[in-house]
C-alpha cells in the first residue's frame, strides 16, 4: 500500500496542498494505526523519539473508531502532545487497512502547547518552546477544507488497491457458470429441475450472455452426459445447407452430394442437440423440426425413408419468440413445442456484482505466464463495473485478454489498459477534488491576468501571492510563462 500511496498524483496534490497552506504532513499507516510508511512532520518526528509519544497512540484510536463506526469521512483530533491530528480510514473488504493523516500543527496557542508538551512527555521549558514555535496553528474555520482533502486522498488510495473478490458461501455443481448474483441463482435453482428433465428447453437471452454454457450445463449435469452434444446457430447458413446439415442428404439429391451425408441430428442420436438462434428459422425449416420434436423423425433431403432418433432438444435465441408469433414470424405450434422449460439468461448489467469474480476468472483462463496473473486494480474495476457492456460477458471476456495483452510483464491491470471504446462509454467520474482545486485556481489567475491585460507583477499583488509563485503555478497549470 505504501507505493499505492506515494505513487497517486492525488495523494501528490493533497500532500502540496497541506504543506502550502497549512504547513503540514501527509501519512499513511496499517489497519492498526502504526507502521507509517512516511515520516509525518519534522516537528511531530522530533516527538515521536520520545517513548509514548508522538502522534502513535492516537492514530490507534482512530484506527479502532474507524473499525466500530465504519466511518468513511476524515475526524480531526488532538494527541496527548498537542499536535493536531487529521485522519481518514481506507477501507478494504474486511474493514480498515490503513490510514490517510495529516499532522505537524495545533490548533492552540504556543503557551498551551508548550504546558502541555512539559506535563504529558516531560520535554524541557526549551524543547517545548521550540516544538511549540516549529509547529504551525492550524484555524478551527479551516478543518473542514482539511479533513476534506484528507478524505480525498483516503478514497484515492481505496481506488487503487488491488479489487478483491468477496468471498461466497453459494455453492452448486454447476461449474461452468461464475458468479453469485441474485439473477445467477435463481437460473441455477432452475438449472437443477431442469437437468432432471428429458424435457425441451428454450434457453432466452442477449447476445453474449452464455446461453450456450447453460445448454452444456443441462447436458453434461443430466443422463445424457455420456452422449454428443451437438450445436448449431441457425443464422450460420442459408435454408438448403441448414437443411442439409440438420437433417443429411442422400446421393444425388442436387449437385455436389455424391455420396449419402448424415445429418447433424443423426450425430446427435442419443444424445443432446443445441440449436441456437432458433429465431432464424425459416418457415419450411420449422415445420420439419416441427415433426422431429413431436415424432423423432425425419427425412433427410432427397430422401423418401424417414429416420427416427433419440434427441434431446435445447434451443436458444435472443429474439422475443413470443413477440414473432403474434406477428407470424414464428410457428405457434412449434414455440409451445421448445417452449416447454425456459431458462431466461440475464444480461451481465443485471449483474453487476458478478463483474469483479468473472473478470478474476477470465484473467486466470487467459493467462499464459510463468508467474501467477496480474491483480487487477480498483480503478481499472472501476470502469468495469460503470461499463454497460451491451456484448455481456463475450465483451468482458474479450477486454480481460486485451488487457493481459497489454499489461506484458506488469502485475497489475490498470485503468490506463481499459480500451478508450470501453472508458468513452462510462458515464463521466464526478469532478476529482485535484481537478476542482486546479480549475479554481487557473480560473483565479486567468481572471486576475485579465484585470492587469496580462501584467504579472499587478496580477500577482491582486492576488496576494509573489509574482515567482505565480509564474510557478502558471506554468504548473499550463497558463504559459511569463514575460
Amino acid at each position: 500500500m505504501a507505493l499505492t500511496f506515494d505513487g497517486l498524483a492525488e495523494v501528490a496534490m493533497a500532500r502540496d496542498l497541506l504543506r502550502r497552506w497549512w504547513g503540514l504532513e501527509l501519512g499513511l499507516t496499517d489497519a492498526k494505526g502504526g507502521g507509517y510508511d512516511r515520516t509525518s512532520h519534522a516537528t511531530c518526528e522530533s516527538v515521536r523519539g520520545v517513548a509514548g509519544a508522538a502522534c502513535a497512540k492516537e492514530l490507534s484510536d482512530l484506527a479502532a473508531h474507524f473499525s466500530k463506526s465504519k466511518d468513511r469521512v476524515a475526524v480531526s483530533r488532538n494527541c496527548h502532545a498537542g499536535m493536531s491530528i487529521v485522519a481518514a480510514p481506507v477501507m478494504g473488504l474486511h474493514g480498515v487497512v490503513g490510514l490517510v493523516f495529516a499532522t505537524g500543527g495545533h490548533d492552540t496557542d504556543a503557551t498551551a502547547m508548550e504546558q502541555g508538551l512539559i506535563k504529558t512527555i516531560g520535554s524541557t521549558a526549551d524543547e517545548a518552546r521550540a516544538l511549540a514555535t516549529a509547529a504551525p496553528v492550524v484555524p478551527d474555520a479551516d478543518l473542514p477544507k482539511i479533513r476534506d482533502i484528507v478524505t480525498a486522498a483516503a478514497a484515492a488510495v481505496e481506488r487503487a488497491l488491488p479489487a478483491e473478490i468477496p468471498p461466497t458461501a453459494f455453492s452448486h455443481p454447476f461449474s461452468e457458470m461464475v458468479g453469485d448474483a441474485p439473477a445467477v441463482r435463481d437460473v441455477v435453482k432452475l438449472l437443477a429441475k431442469v437437468v432432471k428433465s428429458e424435457a425441451t428447453v428454450l434457453v432466452h437471452g442477449e447476445s453474449g450472455t452464455g446461453k450456450e454454457l447453460i445448454a452444456r450445463a443441462i447436458h453434461y449435469h443430466g443422463s445424457r452426459a455420456k452422449k454428443p452434444f451437438v450445436v448449431q446457430n441457425c443464422s450460420a447458413f442459408n435454408d438448403n445447407l441448414l437443411e442439409s446439415a440438420l437433417f443429411g442428404h442422400v446421393r444425388g439429391a442436387f449437385t455436389g452430394a455424391v455420396k449419402d451425408q448424415p445429418g447433424l441430428f443423426q450425430v446427435a442420436d442419443g444424445g443432446t442437440f443445441f440449436l441456437d438462434e432458433i429465431g432464424d428459422m425459416s418457415a419450411a425449416l420449422q415445420v420439419k423440426l416441427l415433426r422431429v420434436l413431436q415424432e423423432g423423425t425425419f427425412t433427410p433431403v432427397g430422401g423418401t425413408k424417414p429416420v427416427k432418433v433419440d434427441v434431446r432438444i435445447i434451443a436458444a435465441s435472443h429474439k422475443d419468440l413470443a413477440a414473432m408469433v403474434q406477428h407470424k414470424q414464428f410457428r405457434e405450434d412449434l414455440f409451445y413445442r421448445v417452449n416447454v422449460l425456459k431458462i431466461t439468461v440475464p444480461p451481465l448489467r443485471e449483474r453487476v456484482s458478478d463483474i469483479p469474480r468473472l473478470a478474476a476468472h477470465f484473467v486466470t483462463k487467459h493467462w499464459r505466464g510463468p508467474t501467477p496473473p496480474p491483480r487487477l486494480s480498483q480503478s481499472a474495476l472501476a470502469r468495469l463495473v460503470a461499463y454497460q457492456w451491451p456484448g455481456n460477458i463475450r465483451e468482458l471476456e474479450n477486454e480481460m485478454e486485451r488487457m493481459l495483452v497489454l499489461a506484458g510483464d506488469a502485475t497489475e491491470l490498470t485503468a490506463s489498459m481499459v480500451s478508450s471504446r470501453l472508458a468513452g462509454m462510462v458515464a463521466a467520474p464526478p469532478k476529482t477534488l485535484r481537478d476542482a482545486i486546479a480549475t479554481s485556481e487557473a480560473d483565479a489567475l486567468v481572471a486576475a491576468l485579465g484585470r492587469h491585460l496580462g501584467e504579472r507583477d499587478g496580477a500577482a499583488a491582486d492576488l496576494g501571492i509573489s509574482r515567482s509563485y505565480l509564474d510557478a503555478r502558471c506554468a504548473a497549470l499550463g497558463l504559459g510563462t511569463g514575460g
